[in-house]
């Protein structure tokens, strides 16, 4: 079980000042979200956390490449589910280390990387901003935040980009979009918006529906030309996008500008190939026959530290059910482009079959946008059970700690407490590192 420290605070006291105004969507979906607590982590499990993100985002960065370079089309349509579309810009190969998020469990299997988003990551002022408040409210000299270094980490990262598309000739204000309406996109886009702009970046936002695309040109908004754009908006939602008024394929015109020259995105489209759960399964395919990539590129593509790494922080992942199904294992059925627990399902022997979500009423469209997906096969381990006290009582969850990797660096975590599949229905319960715990 997980420690917990409640805060000597209501909701109202905590989020009606400084907390709120940075995190306005304190509340979603009619429900609590942030609470007043912290999710309690010792030193040697933060300091191997540190160690074990960093080890594997250079994994997820390494097969990146390997296969940009080395696998066919094929390979990424069918295996990754990548559109066609897609995937000319994807194999463009731009800096790597981008902002990513991956998904941690810390349980009695050890710490397990279930999955990383590495597209349009969220939960970023959630670790940036309010966990430093929130610890600061603990009045606990032994208690320090996790997150300390975040903002640093995302001005570098944007540093490291904008120098690579100066480069390339991209140079301007950087314009940030998300849906305009969109509470909590809006809110993390203008987040990182402002570190950019203390890097010493021009910056301007741009509600996504305001955007013009004008096919082998540009693309504008008010009138501007946009060389520069950082987009929460889902690469695997944008190459089917087209304007129903003026027929215009707007994903096709715009990922067009990306692979002329003329537009430099963040994070970069290559991303969609991580951002993929098929390529969970790939990694541990190339791991599995990590002897024989030689005879196929002639070299082996992991070192003997990489593979340790692999083994320990990764769980086997496949394409097909059948090695579970073999042994009897319990394993989790994951569509490849699901988000917050959608298309989702624990399985196996002595499971609950659960296709828990994101936990709302939704739309029988979106569920099968979901469940329709190809999908792959991750072992099931244990999450770690913890307690947190909300409004309408207490509420006994599982705990996923999710951990920001910026610019190839541990950045910050984002813990939430939910169901067994953790869906947007989860309570955020920021981090903190107990010293006197050490």
């Amino acid at each position: 079980m997980r420690h917990i420290h409640s805060l000597p605070y209501g909701h109202e006291e905590v989020f009606a000042g400084e907390a709120g105004k940075h995190v306005s969507y304190h509340r979603m979906y009619g429900k609590q979200y942030c609470v007043p607590s912290l999710t309690l982590y010792t030193p040697e499990e933060m300091q191997e956390l540190q160690r074990a993100v960093e080890l594997i985002d250079g994994i997820y960065c390494k097969v990146m490449r390997f296969i940009q370079q080395y696998m066919p089309d094929s390979f990424l349509e069918q295996q990754l589910g990548i559109h066609p579309g897609l995937i000319a810009t994807a194999r463009m190969e731009t800096v790597t280390g981008g902002i990513t998020r991956q998904d941690w469990i810390i349980g009695e299997a050890g710490f397990k990387c279930i999955e990383n988003n590495t597209d349009t990551p969220t939960g970023i002022p959630e670790a940036a901003i309010l966990e430093r408040i929130l610890v600061g409210m603990a009045e606990d000299d032994a208690y320090t935040a996790p997150s300390a270094d975040m903002n640093a980490c995302i001005r570098e990262c944007f540093r490291r980009w904008l120098e690579s598309y100066a480069e390339q000739g991209l140079r301007g204000p950087v314009t940030f979009t998300s849906f305009g309406e969109h509470v909590e996109d809006r809110t993390n886009t203008e987040y990182l918006m402002r570190r950019c702009q203390e890097a010493g970046y021009e910056v301007r936002y741009a509600p996504l529906e305001e955007l013009e695309i004008v096919p082998g040109e540009a693309l504008y908004h008010d009138g501007h030309e946009i060389q520069l754009l950082y987009r929460l908006y889902p690469l695997e939602y944008l190459v089917d996008d087209r304007d129903e008024t003026t027929g215009v394929d707007i994903g096709a015109a715009l990922l067009a500008l990306v692979q002329e020259g003329r537009l430099g995105l963040m994070n970069p489209v290559q991303h969609v190939l991580m951002q993929s759960k098929g390529f969970m399964a790939a990694i541990w395919s190339l791991y599995e026959r990590n002897e024989q990539t030689p005879e196929y590129c002639g070299f082996r593509l992991f070192t003997n530290a990489e593979l340790d790494s692999i083994s320990r922080y990764l769980l086997p992942t496949y394409f097909e059910a059948g090695p579970f199904e073999l042994e009897s294992t319990p394993y989790v059925e994951k569509s490849y482009w699901g988000r917050e627990g959608r298309g989702t399902q624990l399985l196996g022997e002595g499971t609950e079959s659960s296709a828990a979500g994101a936990g709302l009423d939704e739309d029988e469209d979106i569920a099968a946008y979901y469940n329709n997906q190809p999908k792959i096969y991750q072992q099931l381990v244990p999450m770690e059970q913890a307690s947190i006290v909300t409004e309408d009582g207490e509420y006994s969850g599982y705990l996923l700690t999710g951990v920001f990797v910026i610019g190839g660096r541990f950045a910050g975590v984002l813990p939430r407490i939910g169901e067994k599949v953790t869906g947007d229905m989860a309570y955020y319960c920021a981090a903190a590192v107990n010293g006197s715990n050490g």
